[in-house]
């Protein structure tokens, strides 16, 4: 146990350039800026803990201008905590000091905290994936975009050996997305290649069961947020009336009784992902309170660099993730941080023989 309970808090701002224009229902994202956040004992300067605060434009409650000068305050009064030197209680004192409009600041702190007790290895949870003794499988994205730029990807996933291809969907004519579909099915059946679709609330509740319906035949997992989320009213009738099973992913963001959630939606899985719901506490207990539902879960990155990505990915391998997980993405940058995460054949993978590239 170290001597001091209180730790200094830093940060560094990174703008990480995408390797390709990367739509989303949000529109095209070109860079991503990105908070990390380093946590150290005063007296031990040169063992640092590292998180990751990086709230998604249009969609984090935090996304805010003035996010930065939130940021730096709430390190500063966190630098005069006396903080405990146990995981849960950690995770606890967190809860109750960074309200739930600051997700990703919650989410960076937790992280950095956890590292540092661990000894600064980036170690956040569990043992077997961060000592490569256990791989995660993942889920291939198809981003947004022209049709043969969807088509170029989907090839490309099939070449890489994913079994798990998510297709986001909602951004060109509905029938080429049915036809982009119905390409993966001729050659894959379900059995062999699972498919998931995203389509970021883009369908309206009028036409949401009729598309349903249509993408029914292609034997999905399914769907993510088929309309806006808010609606709980159209959402809850949609679940009851569909075809395949409906995620919900939006719907959860800023919501604080989980369960009345839940219970007025009844939705077959939820997605969670830490960034945007506030960390890992506030991601085990919606778990918590799926499972007592018999409600379906899985995690997903939301466009954080290696550092963040690395805690979701040990988070979702400590709460024993048994399906295909969203964790894709920390190939999307040309200047993301060198990491030991690797992908390959559809799993992600902790190889420790790689070092980290220090954030700077």
């Amino acid at each position: 146990m170290h001597s001091t309970s209180k730790i200094t808090f830093e940060y560094l701002k990174r703008t990480l350039i995408f390797k390709f224009d990367a739509g989303t229902s949000r529109g095209i994202l070109k860079t991503k800026d990105v908070f990390w956040i380093k946590a150290f004992y005063p007296d031990q300067p040169e063992i640092a803990g590292w998180g990751e605060a990086a709230p998604l434009v249009k969609l984090s409650l935090d996304d805010r201008p003035d996010f930065e000068n939130i940021l730096q305050q709430t390190l500063e009064q966190m630098a005069t905590i006396a903080w405990s030197q146990n995981e849960n209680e950690v995770l606890s004192q967190l809860g109750q000091l960074i309200p739930v409009y600051l997700p990703s600041i919650r989410f960076g702190l937790e992280t950095a905290i956890l590292d540092l007790l661990n000894g600064g290895k980036k170690k956040i949870l569990g043992q077997d994936f961060f000592e490569g003794n256990r791989t995660i499988s993942i889920n291939g994205l198809i981003w947004m975009g022209e049709k043969d730029f969807m088509l170029e990807q989907i090839n490309e996933k099939f070449e890489q050996g994913f079994d798990c291809i998510k297709m986001k969907i909602g951004a060109i004519d509905f029938q080429q997305e049915l036809e982009l579909l119905s390409y993966i099915r001729e050659r894959y059946s379900k059995d062999q290649i699972t498919l998931r679709v995203d389509a970021n609330g883009a369908f309206s509740p009028e036409e949401a069961l009729a598309k349903l319906n249509e993408l029914a035949e292609f034997d999905l997992h399914s769907i993510e947020q088929p309309i806006a989320a808010g609606n709980w009213g159209a959402m809850s009738k949609l679940c009851e009336a569909t075809p395949l099973p409906i995620a919900l992913d939006e719907e959860l963001i800023g919501v604080e009784n989980k369960g009345e959630l839940l219970d007025a939606i009844r939705p077959q899985h939820i997605i969670l992902k830490p960034t945007l719901l506030g960390g890992i506490l506030e991601t085990k207990e919606w778990i918590t309170i799926a499972e007592e539902r018999n409600i379906g879960w899985w995690m997903t990155s939301a466009l954080e660099s290696n550092i963040g990505l690395n805690a979701i990915a040990q988070l979702a391998d400590s709460l024993g993730a048994s399906i295909p997980q969203g964790l894709g993405t920390g190939k999307l940058y040309q200047n993301n941080l060198k990491s030991p995460l690797e992908i390959d054949q559809g799993h992600i993978r902790y190889n420790s023989q790689i070092v980290w590239e220090q954030p700077s």
